[in-house]
């Protein structure tokens, strides 16, 4: 074994007897999901939400996170299914690595959506609440990409540059590289870049009210400009298999970059329309702070549900029929009391 400043996996995973084969790939995508469930319910309950939200959401958007980001993956790397030598039955082998994040959160996102819609909870607020989680899972998976070996830069000299185990890298190396050759460790970039997106995300959550997906679209403007600045200094298998669509005006971005420079663009746009909306009034602002006891004693305004909204709408109605009543009684009270006044001067 080769010896570098940061070096190869020992192993890709654990054998079992018969074909059955765990890989730590898997493992660590397991294991991030299962902090971003835990982190979720500790801030959406922080807002006076329910636990039994984040399981169901994020069975959702786990299942549709791994299809989506496996969909992705194979479009953006088609040539390895699809082209000359490709192996269409690849496309279901999900343990040998090859999950696009960007396809996983996006339909993450709209399962989520549709379970908020479903449910009538607001999904501005529900977004705000799982995306630090999010990224921290993000962080936590790349190391999947270390144990398969994928995932790097250019050479380097650096003394953390990441050694690549020819024993186990299924993939080719990079022209003119040799087992003493050493690489940019991209992945552990972006697992570090994600992981002080993770501590800003709950501190900014933790410390200020923003509003409503506001801390959403900021994580997906961090998200994107990482995600641009990694896939720049790229150069495995992986990296090279996309297509790279603005070659005819010169720029050399492969498509993931391009998706990147989209998601950062959007989330501007979408942070941008938030902050110019009208500022909410002071009443407005009391009554998302306050929490709503009524018939759902863990539940906040930011966690209130469209119904809860209702039942707000409904309990301010029978306050003011309540006052009509009262002024009524009252004035009864009034005209019995004149009259037993006139009784007693007859």
């Amino acid at each position: 074994m080769i010896s570098a400043g940061f070096p190869a996996p020992p192993l890709r995973g654990i054998d079992l007897p018969g074909p059955f084969f765990i890989a730590f790939y898997s493992l660590a995508i397991m294991l991030g999901i299962v902090l971003a469930v835990v982190v979720a319910t500790r801030l959406w309950k922080s807002r006076g939400g329910s636990s039994d939200d984040v399981f169901s959401a994020m069975l959702w958007a786990v299942l549709f996170g791994i299809v989506g980001a496996r969909i992705y993956h194979v479009l953006s790397s088609p040539d390895a299914y699809f082209g000359e030598g490709g192996d269409i039955l690849g496309i279901f082998q999900i343990w040998e690595g090859g999950l696009g994040i960007i396809g996983a959160v996006a339909a993450g996102s709209a399962a989520v959506w549709i379970f908020c819609r479903r449910s009538g909870i607001k999904f501005g607020a529900f977004a705000d609440a799982i995306v630090p989680g999010v990224i921290l899972a993000q962080a936590v998976g790349r190391w999947g990409n270390w144990f398969n070996q994928e995932l790097y830069g250019a050479t380097t000299n650096l003394p953390w540059g990441l050694q690549i185990d020819t024993d186990q890298q299924h993939q080719a190396l990079p022209d003119g590289a040799s087992e003493l050759t050493t690489f940019h460790p991209t992945f552990l970039y972006e697992s570090l870049w994600n992981l002080l997106g993770f501590v800003a995300l709950i501190l900014l959550y933790r410390r200020f009210h923003f509003k409503q997906g506001l801390l959403a679209w900021t994580y997906v403007a961090y998200y994107g400009l990482g995600r641009f600045w990694v896939e720049s200094l790229r150069v495995d298998e992986a990296a090279k298999s996309t297509q790279y669509p603005l070659e005819v005006i010169g720029l050399d971005w492969r498509l993931n970059q391009i998706i990147a420079v989209l998601i950062f663009l959007a989330a501007v746009i979408a942070l941008v329309w938030l902050f110019s909306r009208r500022p909410r009034t002071d009443e407005a602002l009391a009554e998302e702070l306050h929490i709503y006891t009524a018939g759902s004693p863990q539940r906040s305004p930011q966690a209130l549900t469209e119904d809860g909204e209702d039942d707000l709408e409904s309990a301010d109605n029978g306050e003011d029929e309540g006052e009509d009543h009262d002024e009524a009684a009252d004035d009864l009270d009034t005209e019995s009391e004149s009259g037993s006044v006139s009784s007693s001067q007859q």
